[in-house]
């Protein structure tokens, strides 16, 4: 589906949910936090300035690692979050259909697709990830256990790209509540700092959960 006519393909899809047609295939990361406890992991978080970008690169957090069989993190995800994803003896997926709840948008391409670090590499690197082992830093880059990795609209994660939330929300209001709550979590598992308007945006996000 091009982006193009995507446009139109969101509103008949949003119709249809209305009318109770179909369901949406909604991206389901592991083990989000309820908004209270995401409001209590937020309050332990150290609380400092972001760290500088110096060294920092993208190849000092290997992904995608292969998982199981042929299979890598990315294609991991892309069966998770997607409906009816067949794959290849690769183990790409071929075909299927994937809601992107950054957005609202519905794909049925794979390669419309991106799986956004939720905290980016160059975030977690700025609070606290340019201490790490390469080891720490590539299970980060493949986490599938906290919900780090999410399947969304491709050109809505470069439009993230490596910015905080206090920089960038999902463009679906609805969505920025489990959107706080995963940022948190993550960065609570994984001991990252926050600066004072990352913890101010959170908090007033959770806030209206």
């Amino acid at each position: 589906m091009s982006k193009v006519n995507n446009a139109l393909g969101v509103l008949v899809a949003a119709l249809a949910l209305t009318l109770g047609l179909v369901s949406p295939a909604l991206a389901t990361p592991e083990h989000i936090p309820t908004a209270a406890d995401a409001r209590s992991h937020l309050s332990t978080l150290l609380v400092r300035a972001d760290g500088s970008m110096t060294g920092y690169s993208r190849d000092k957090f290997p992904h995608w690692i292969t998982q199981s069989g042929t299979c890598n993190t990315r294609e991991v995800v892309l069966k998770r979050d997607g409906t009816n994803v067949q794959t290849d003896s690769s183990c790409a997926a071929v075909s299927g259909r994937w809601y992107s709840p950054y957005d609202g948008a519905t794909w049925t391409v794979a390669s419309d697709l991106d799986i956004d670090h939720v905290v980016p590499l160059a975030a977690a690197w700025r609070s606290g990830a340019s201490t790490w082992t390469t080891s720490k830093r590539q299970a980060f880059a493949n986490e599938l256990y906290w919900p780090q990795l999410i399947a969304v609209t491709d050109n809505v994660n470069q439009a993230k790209g490596d910015q905080g939330p206090e920089k960038w929300l999902p463009p679906l209001t609805s969505y920025r509540c489990t959107y706080a709550r995963m940022w948190v979590e993550v960065k609570y598992r994984y001991g990252l700092s926050v600066n004072s308007a990352e913890k101010s945006t959170l908090t007033n996000v959770l806030g209206g959960c």
